[in-house]
C-alpha cells in the first residue's frame, strides 16, 4: 500500500468567483418571485422591496463564499397597510425566500396576534411567548397588529414583558429567527415611538398600498376563476359598481373584503337556482353568477340598485 494513501485530502480552494445569475437560479430565487407575481396582483411597491432585499441577501451569501468581509444583515421587518394588501401572503414567500437562501434553517412562518403571547394574570406571559418564540425558530414569526402588545393606559396590562423577551431573543437569536411586525401604518408610528428597541431592530419597513378598483376587480376575477365561477356581462358591470361603492364605506379590507362579497354572492346564486326549479342545470348554469346575485347587496342600499341597463 502506498504511504501516501492514508494521507488526508488537502482542502478544496476556495472559489475566486461566483456567478450571481446561476446562484439566482439554483437558490429558487427566481421561483419565489415568480410565484409572488403569479399570486398578488398589483401591489409593484412592495414587489420591488421584495426583490431588492433578495439581492441584498444574494450578494452577502456570495460574499462570504469568496471569503469578503459581511455581516449578517439585519432582517426583521415591519410591514404596514390596510387589512387585506396581502401581508400574510407576502410573509410567507419571505419566509422561503430566506429558507433557500440559508438565512432560516426551516422556512416556516408562524403567524400570531396578541393573544398569542400575552398571558391573562402573573407568570403566563413569559411561558406563553416563549413557547411561540420556540415554534417559530429557525422561520419566521409574523406578528399582526403588533400594536396591541403596548397598552400603556393599563398599568395591570403584560405586553410590555412579551416586548421585553421578544427584543432579546430579535438580538441575540437573530441568524435563527425573523421577525415580522404588522399592522396600520399610523399605528405602528406610534408603537415604534414608544418602543424604540423595536426600531432598533428592524432594517425593513414595507408599506402595503390599498388596491385600485381595477386590481380589485382582477382579484376578484382571480377568486372565481379557482373556484371554477364565471360572471355574466352584467354581473361583471354590477360587480364594477359594488367594489367602487364598497372602497368609501367603512371596514373595507380591500381583497379580503372582496372576497366576503364573493362567497354571499356565491349564496345568493345557490339560492336562486334552488328557488327557481329550474330542472337539471350544466356545469356553466351552476357556474355563472348573475347581476341580481351582487346587486341585492346591502352596499347598494343607501341608493337606489344598479340596473345593468343603465350606463
Amino acid at each position: 500500500m502506498s504511504q501516501t494513501a492514508d494521507l488526508p485530502s488537502p482542502p478544496a480552494a476556495a472559489p475566486t468567483t461566483v456567478d450571481l445569475k446561476r446562484e439566482y437560479e439554483e437558490a429558487g430565487v427566481r421561483e419565489v418571485l415568480e410565484e409572488l407575481d403569479r399570486e398578488l396582483i398589483g401591489l409593484a411597491p412592495v414587489k420591488k422591496r421584495i426583490r431588492e432585499t433578495a439581492a441584498l441577501l444574494l450578494v452577502e451569501r456570495a460574499r462570504k463564499r469568496l471569503g469578503l468581509a459581511h455581516e449578517t444583515p439585519t432582517l426583521h421587518m415591519s410591514f404596514t397597510g390596510n387589512p387585506g394588501t396581502g401581508k400574510t401572503t407576502v410573509a410567507m414567500k419571505m419566509a422561503n425566500l430566506l429558507h433557500r437562501l440559508g438565512y432560516v434553517r426551516k422556512g416556516h412562518l408562524v403567524s400570531v396576534t396578541r393573544d398569542d403571547l400575552v398571558g391573562q394574570y402573573i407568570g403566563h406571559t413569559a411561558p406563553k411567548t416563549k413557547e411561540i418564540l420556540k415554534k417559530a425558530m429557525g422561520g419566521v414569526l409574523f406578528i399582526d397588529e403588533a400594536y396591541y402588545l403596548y397598552r400603556p393606559e393599563n398599568e395591570r396590562d403584560y405586553g410590555q414583558e412579551a416586548i421585553e423577551i421578544l427584543l432579546q431573543i430579535m438580538e441575540n437569536q437573530r441568524d435563527d429567527l425573523v421577525v415580522i411586525l404588522a399592522g396600520y401604518a399610523d399605528r405602528m408610528d406610534k408603537f415604534f415611538e414608544s418602543n424604540p428597541g423595536f426600531r432598533s431592530r428592524i432594517a425593513h419597513h414595507i408599506d402595503f398600498p390599498d388596491y385600485s378598483d381595477g386590481e380589485l376587480l382582477r382579484i376578484c376575477d382571480t377568486m372565481l376563476e379557482r373556484q371554477n365561477y364565471t360572471l355574466s356581462p352584467e354581473a361583471r358591470e354590477v360587480l364594477s359598481r359594488y367594489i367602487a361603492e364598497r372602497r368609501t364605506q367603512p371596514h373595507f379590507a380591500n381583497a379580503r373584503s372582496i372576497r366576503n362579497a364573493l362567497d354571499r354572492a356565491r349564496l345568493r346564486q345557490a339560492n336562486r337556482l334552488f328557488e327557481a326549479d329550474l330542472g337539471p342545470l350544466d356545469a356553466a348554469g351552476l357556474s355563472r353568477i348573475e347581476a341580481s346575485d351582487i346587486s341585492v347587496s346591502r352596499v347598494f342600499q343607501q341608493k337606489p340598485a344598479p340596473s345593468a341597463e343603465k350606463r
